[in-house]
């Protein structure tokens, strides 16, 4: 066994999110989200199978739940849990510096 850091090997240029898979299991994936100023696609939202617990580790985000009055800001330390088919999008994140996220799917 090797040791990762999750905020290690970040590419300095980043044209689209980038999504890695960490770690997968029965029931589970584990996912580190890298965003910089990345969104939602417009009229874009996540409808997913499984429940996501999502954690912003640096950097900012805001997202948005289907019905909300508005989106929720999300910075270091912050997370959320998005149960599985509740509709969501990105609204927002960091264009200045990276937001690094770690994400479970879980069912």
């Amino acid at each position: 066994m090797i040791p990762k850091n999750i905020g290690h090997d970040i590419p300095k240029e980043l044209p689209r999110e980038l999504v890695e898979v960490i770690q997968t299991g029965k029931g589970v994936r584990i996912e580190r989200i890298v965003s910089k100023g990345h969104v939602s696609p417009e009229g874009f939202w996540y409808d997913q199978e499984n429940s996501e617990w999502v954690l912003v580790l640096q950097g900012g985000a805001a997202l948005l739940l289907e019905g909300a009055s508005g989106p929720i800001a999300l910075g270091p330390g912050d997370y959320l849990n998005i149960p599985a088919h509740a509709r969501h999008r990105v609204e927002w994140t960091d264009p200045d510096r990276e937001t690094v996220w770690l994400a479970i799917y879980y069912d």
